[in-house]
């Protein structure tokens, strides 16, 4: 009689005890796409699938944190920041990065569907979601949805209404619409290029998420947007001019009701109205003060508009001047094949310059699959006679010839374990080839790096893991305009932007804009 008195008390002490506080629970995903309007090529569920250059290219369930918990990216961000505010993550789909062309209606709405879906069968019995957090990059073109960044947000409202918490993290080269920003609690864009900050953003987000569900803070946000196309290669966010906005953006949130001071640089290669750069602030219940602040940070960044001087070397003047330099390696920002931003990865402007003009100690990569190809059929120490590059499209050059011989044969993996463009660290270029090009001395190679995929040069640990040491060499291009210089600044005697062809060309007299604002300052 006297244990089962003591086993009733200890049950009722039990009952009466005070149960663990719930965590919040947060779901997470995003789809993640720069779309270059201006390239002919439409973006597949395949194109999605299969990535860029990193390990996977669309993450779904638990896969997305263990996939990014140890990466610097955004995700990784959000994982970092939800456990040091007590938040409990419910990941659904991260499809991207990707960068092409417009995204097909019936893969955005694939995605979507199962982004939706994944969101509204969070685990658990009675378990219902206390907020959003969405990575999502700020141009997305989809056929029919000229902002589809703003749509992907509408449906979400549509199905979770006004009230639950919607933060949205942006990339710096986000295209901001007045639209995402009435939809969304709060948005956060990086503010660096090359974007360092990525896995930074992420923990402000979810920070900010946790003060928002918990009712510490009410967020208002205003955005304003200068007539103005800030050229992309100006977007170095580490020197002049763009540096001083960039450094009154940070010091804008050191003000007590200031929550999110964000310039984001635009993106030039999406013909839609939102393009261009904005100014985006948000406040604590403070909408006079978050309009005041958006409309100076507005006005700096028109005031540079004169410093956004175009003038560059083509490619041929651009590898004359590099063969006759007194400090090595120079380095080549192929401006006209970005791969960051929507372009084919085989141009061939510099290279046929490179070729042409007998330069030594090169090193370019080229996206040829074909050559690949033949180059596995040929084996280590094989000849090699191809046509590379200039096969995707007709925009980016014609096919060059190369000989030479089959240096390396790879499985094209490699890992970044620094902090560079973006915090991605796995990456997977695919079965690659290295071709020494003939010319070559055993002091000065010129190495062709072939690979099947479009892989952004974010990391020289791509060249490295291949048998190329960069600062041996001459000359080293990068497909890219200002995203490398976080990998090749280190090694570089000099960093050179070349106005090489393509649909990344940074001259936008190149292109033809027909929905962007009128009498945007930049365009001519």
């Amino acid at each position: 009689m006297q244990r089962r008195l003591v086993l009733a008390t200890a049950a009722l002490s039990l009952a009466g005890m005070a149960q663990p506080a719930r965590k919040p629970l947060i779901a997470v995903g995003g789809i993640v796409h720069e779309t270059n309007t201006f390239n002919p090529k439409k973006t597949t569920l395949a194109d999605f699938e299969a990535g860029i250059g990193g390990a996977a290219g669309i993450l779904r369930g638990q896969a997305i944190i263990t996939e990014s918990r140890n990466a610097n990216n955004t995700i990784a961000g959000f994982i970092a920041g939800a456990e040091a505010a007590g938040l409990e993550l419910y990941p659904t789909i991260v499809a991207g990065p990707q960068t092409i062309g417009e995204v097909t209606a019936s893969t955005f709405n694939t995605l979507m569907t199962e982004l939706m879906e994944r969101m509204q069968q969070p685990g658990g019995a009675g378990r219902k979601l206390d907020g959003i957090l969405l990575f999502l990059h700020g141009t997305m073109v989809a056929e029919g949805h000229r902002h589809a960044d703003a749509e992907v947000v509408r449906r979400v409202r549509k199905a979770f209404g006004d009230t639950i918490p919607v933060i949205v993290v942006h990339d710096f080269h986000a295209n901001v619409s007045e639209e995402i920003v009435k939809m969304t609690t709060a948005l956060i864009t990086y503010k660096e290029c090359p974007h360092l900050d990525a896995r930074d953003r992420g923990e402000q987000a979810s920070r900010l998420m946790a003060d928002v569900v918990a009712g510490r803070v009410k967020p208002t946000q205003a955005l304003v947007k200068p007539p103005l196309l800030y050229n992309i290669l100006f977007h170095n966010t580490f020197a002049a001019p763009m540096k001083a906005v960039t450094d009154a953006s940070k010091a804008a949130e050191k003000q007590p009701k200031v929550l999110v001071a964000s310039v984001p640089g635009g993106y030039q290669y999406a013909d839609i109205p939102a393009m261009g750069p904005s100014a985006i602030v948000v406040t604590d219940n403070d909408p006079a003060l978050a309009r005041r602040e958006a409309d100076k940070l507005a006005a700096m960044l028109y005031g540079l508009r004169e410093q956004l001087v175009l003038k560059i070397p083509a490619p041929a003047e651009a590898v004359r001047a590099a063969m006759s330099a007194e400090k090595f390696p120079v380095v080549f920002m192929d401006t006209g094949d970005n791969i960051g931003g929507g372009s084919s990865g085989d141009g061939t402007f510099i290279l046929e310059q490179l070729v042409g003009q007998k330069a030594m100690g090169w090193v370019m990569t080229i996206a040829d699959i074909e050559a690949v190809n033949g180059a596995y059929k040929a084996g280590v120490g094989g000849e090699f006679d191809m046509l590379v590059g200039g096969k995707t499209d007709k925009l980016h050059g014609a096919p060059v010839r190369i000989r030479g011989r089959v240096k390396t044969l790879t499985d094209g993996k490699f890992v970044e374990p620094q902090v560079r463009h973006g915090g991605g660290r796995y990456w997977d270029m695919g079965n690659s080839a290295v071709i020494e090009v003939e010319g070559s001395t055993r002091d000065l190679q010129n190495l062709l790096l072939l690979t099947p995929k479009r892989v952004i040069p974010f990391s020289l640990h791509q060249l490295i893991s291949v048998g190329i040491y960069p600062e041996r060499q001459r000359i080293l291009v990068a497909k890219g305009t200002v995203a490398p210089r976080a990998a090749y600044e280190p090694v570089a005697a000099k960093i050179v932007e070349v106005d090489s062809g393509g649909v990344t060309a940074v001259n936008p007299a190149h292109f033809t804009f027909k929905q962007i604002r009128r009498d945007l300052w930049g365009v001519k």
